[in-house]
């Protein structure tokens, strides 16, 4: 083997391989540049994670372009070997590099329009739209990488050729055995674009409530509030009423409910949620009342309302209302709670409820009674 036949190679692959090197490092410091000179814009930060996909496919496309060159094989058989595996690692190449820049541009493009708008509904509409829009890109542009890299092979065209014939047939059979499939696309497509749900949404579904954490075109991934992911089909949401709180605004109204006794003093009561409310960081400030909703033989329902900014906010002030409403009725106003009126209660206030009479005898007492009263009409008469 002579010099000429060890140097070739190396310098088509080396050759290669070090001008790939270079133009990779050329495009992410001018890529690095222009971030740091235009920071309002991630476009050029985010096509920094291009560059691998990027210099492999250079790479692969420089030496399947000058890989004859090395004259290292004799047959021809292996020469189409070596080319067919550039080829195919050219083609996924080329699909992640694709994959790659539609996500750099469409996270790009909701970065600049979540900072430019100050509508939080709008903005979780745009980013579902955005996402189901990159699932699409990537399913796209997965299923024709595929296509190209099956019509590298021989075998696989003639196959193709002889199935095109019957690929109606085969559509309506595809379609009937993946129903349920493309239901679910064309309900994750109709959600992404129809507006009725958006990721970051506080919904209601089977009863159980939480945030709408991932939407895919076929799925959908709702956060608990206690930490619990339910994966749910988007048709579901396409086909079925559910409770969306963060629709129309994320601003809500809730209600608690006391059962409670006759004698409550409202007025002191509704004072009171005033002054828990007033101390109360989760109320946003819009609206608030306390009234006797309905009433029993034996209680009164009290409804307490009030506002807030969002679902968790409202929680918690739902909360805070029952638990400190429940303490001041607890020590201030012990009478105001239902019970069963056997003894007065301690600290009753004797201006809301009307005298005791005497505390009941026993059967045995009353008994006796009757017997002694017997025993001196005996005795008289």
């Amino acid at each position: 083997m002579s010099m000429e036949d060890v140097l070739r190679p190396l310098i088509v692959i080396g050759g290669s391989v070090t001008l790939t090197v270079v133009v990779g490092w050329v495009v992410d410091r001018l890529l690095n540049k222009t971030d740091q000179r235009h920071p309002e814009t991630p476009l050029w930060g985010l096509l920094r994670r291009c560059r691998y996909p990027f210099q492999v496919a250079m790479c692969t496309g420089l030496i399947h372009g000058s890989y004859r060159e090395t004259q290292l094989l004799d047959k021809d058989s292996h020469w189409d070997a070596i080319g067919l595996v550039l080829t195919l690692i050219f083609i996924v190449m080329v699909a992640w590099l694709a994959v790659r820049i539609s996500a750099a541009v469409i996270e790009s493009s909701y970065a600049r329009y979540a900072t430019g708008r100050r509508d939080p509904a709008r903005a979780r509409r745009v980013r579902t739209q955005l996402t189901l829009i990159q699932r699409v890109v990537a399913a796209v542009v997965g299923v024709v990488s595929a296509s190209v890299v099956l019509l590298q092979f021989p075998a696989m065209q003639a196959f193709g050729t002889s199935m095109l014939a019957s690929a109606g047939v085969l559509g309506i059979v595809a379609g009937i055995a993946a129903q349920s499939t493309l239901g679910n696309l064309f309900a994750g497509l109709q959600i992404a674009f129809g507006d009725t749900v958006r990721i970051g949404d506080t919904v209601v579904v089977e009863g159980e409530w939480g945030t709408v954490d991932e939407i895919t075109l076929t799925y959908l991934v709702v956060r608990t509030w206690d930490e619990r992911m339910i994966t749910m089909p988007v048709s579901y949401f396409t086909s079925k009423p559910f409770e969306n709180w963060s629709r129309g605004g994320a601003q809500m109204t809730g209600t608690v409910f006391f059962q409670l006794d006759h004698a409550v003093p409202v007025e002191k009561m509704r004072e009171r949620l005033r002054v828990v409310l007033d101390d109360c960081q989760a109320w946003d400030g819009r609206a608030w009342n306390l009234l006797v909703t309905d009433t029993t033989p034996s209680t009164v329902e009290v409804r307490a309302l009030a506002t807030a900014r969002n679902a968790d906010d409202l929680w918690t002030l739902r909360c805070e209302i029952r638990e400190r409403l429940l303490t001041w009725l607890r020590d201030e106003h012990p009478y105001a709670l239902p019970r069963i009126l056997t003894a007065p209660a301690p600290g009753r206030d004797t201006g809301h409820l009307p005298a005791q009479g005497p505390a009941p005898q026993s059967p045995g007492d009353v008994l006796g009674a009757a017997g002694a009263a017997g025993a001196a009409g005996a005795a008289s008469s």
